[in-house]
């Protein structure tokens, strides 16, 4: 039987949990976004936080924003509809592998899908509000896909087939029956693509041009470009301020939208396509989705290949040697993104778990408890690039200069990651029979030992599926690297991006070249975690 000095007693154990990740969150996130606040409201210069509020420039931005983000989701919802439909209703052979596949352009880098709309789009439409919304549609048709379709796949078909032999017609049901059900999903859905279109950075600024910019490019262009320090802050809070308010609405548009329905197992509602107008539509909606997502790649992929009038592996072989857009090769910029995602992981998963042991806690949840909840899911309202923004204005001066800090890279990428870890982790947790633990307790084991002997062996498998997710998004992170990567250490989106910004062919190559890879090592990292979800029977 463990001693009072046991680690992970109830009281240390508490401490860790809730004391670890609130640190972390106060020292990463809360004090960056408290001086972007000092930086825009009560710093001193010619201009004052209204002026940059009522300037036009701000006005077109904001509209602009907002009117691409809410014609992103509507698009996406449209595209991703058909295979929702299928996934949601037909059982057939390779269902778990189209879902797997649907996932890998969700935490593809943006700079990747950005430049595969590059290689795919003519001339005329490549960089303008088109492709935009094009590119958003790729990027978050997974969304819709996993939250609508497994919300679909657990309907019961008996109340549409009740309404069927009440005369009512299929349009019918599905509009007054099977979209109501569906309500509750699809607004959780747009809700989530709103937000990354809302907040989306890498697709704007590359395929976007001089002429469109989001608050999210917007932010950076004053930054970095124009060096407006207070104009950047201030729209910073904007955006902050307009996530906010999208949060709350949408929250409210869920509770209202709910509606009581019975909910039964996959297994009870899936089935077979029988006749040849059922495996049409299969067919129909899963090889539309596959031309809408593998033709940008497969495009993307033979574009790295193209030098002059044919092909060969120049661009691959160029990645070794020394270029003049970056104080490293761009082989170093591989290593630098490996090693950076491999430290991120690592710190995510170690918070992140700390952070979800203590939200799926036992026993109902405290008020407490959910505010601790709800404060680790800010980072996701607020911008990959006002936090990289707020990391370069906080830690400025000594002794807490750490902009130049290898270190710091890493941080800030784990801050992104560490709200996917908690929401993956902490279902496992809660769905731990207490008996177990009730039972350890009996025969003599100590709260430390009940969570060393039960807790974590249960929880490993959905620890190693958040760091392989955790993994990815790290690699791909774009927005906040951008502010804090050294020259001299590029990561793979950032060298990506500086390719970009310079002319030649050869430049174009070893971008297409760097995105191929950064594309695979993202990949191999999805379909390793959604391997082991599928082992463990699942969790989305």
């Amino acid at each position: 039987m463990d001693g009072p000095r046991d680690p992970l007693s109830s009281r240390a154990w508490r401490a860790l949990t809730y004391g670890v990740p609130l640190a972390f969150l106060a020292i990463f996130f809360l004090y960056p976004l408290a001086a972007i606040v000092e930086r825009g409201l009560f710093s001193g210069g010619e201009s004052s936080a209204l002026d940059v509020i009522t300037d036009p420039v701000t006005r077109d931005v904001v509209w602009f924003t907002v009117w691409q983000a809410v014609a992103s989701t509507a698009l996406t919802i449209a595209v991703a509809f058909p295979a929702t439909y299928v996934l949601g209703r037909f059982a057939f052979p390779g269902r778990s592998v189209v879902r797997a596949v649907v996932t890998v352009p969700f935490v593809l880098p943006t700079v990747v899908v950005a430049l595969a709309f590059l290689a795919i789009l003519p001339e005329s439409l490549e960089r303008g509000w088109i492709a935009i919304l094009v590119a958003h549609a790729f990027f978050n048709v997974a969304v819709v896909v996993r939250v609508v379709g497994t919300f679909w796949a657990n309907l019961d078909p008996r109340v549409s087939e009740a309404a069927a032999t009440l005369g009512a017609a299929p349009m019918r049901r599905f509009v007054e029956i099977t979209l109501r059900l569906l309500a509750p999903a699809l607004a959780a859905a747009a809700a989530i693509v709103f937000l990354f279109s809302f907040t989306s950075f890498g697709i704007v600024l590359i395929l976007g041009g001089p002429r469109y910019a989001t608050l999210e490019a917007e932010i950076y262009n004053q930054a970095v470009r124009i060096f407006d320090l207070r104009a950047a802050a201030v729209l910073s809070l904007v955006q902050l301020a307009c996530v906010a308010l999208a949060v709350w609405v949408t929250t409210r548009l869920e509770a209202r939208l709910a509606v009581r329905g019975q909910l039964r197992a996959e297994r009870d509602v899936l089935r077979k396509p029988r006749t040849l107008g059922e495996k049409a539509i299969v067919l129909g909606g899963i090889g539309g989705l596959a031309v809408f997502l593998g033709l940008p790649l497969a495009v993307l992929v033979e574009r790295s290949f193209a030098v002059g009038d044919g092909h060969s592996l120049e661009a691959y072989r160029a990645l070794a040697r020394p270029t003049a857009a970056l104080l490293a090769t761009p082989w170093e910029a591989v290593v630098n993104s490996i090693v950076y995602a491999g430290a991120a992981t690592v710190i995510a998963v170690v918070v992140g778990g700390l952070a979800a042991f203590a939200v799926a806690g036992s026993g109902r949840r405290s008020r407490g408890t959910r505010l601790f909840d709800g404060a680790l899911m800010l980072p996701l309202g607020a911008s990959a690039v006002m936090l990289g923004f707020g990391f370069v204005i906080a830690f400025d001066r000594a002794p807490i200069d750490f902009r130049s800090a290898p270190w710091i890279v890493p941080v800030v990428q784990a801050l992104v990651a560490i709200p996917f870890v908690v929401r993956i982790v902490a279902p496992t947790l809660r769905a731990i029979d207490e008996r177990l633990r009730a039972a350890a307790a009996m025969l003599g084991a100590s709260p430390g030992r009940v969570r060393r002997e039960i807790d974590l062996p249960i929880v490993t498998r959905a620890l190693a599926i958040a760091a392989g997710f955790a993994f990815a998004i790290s690699l791909g992170e774009f927005g906040a690297t951008v502010f804090l990567a050294r020259p001299d250490r590029p990561t793979l989106p950032v060298a990506i991006f500086r390719f970009l910004g310079r002319p030649g062919e050869q430049n174009a190559a070893q971008a297409y070249a760097l995105a191929v890879v950064l594309m695979a090592v993202t990949a191999v990292s999805v379909f390793l975690a959604e391997r082991i979800r599928l082992r463990r029977g699942g969790w989305i």
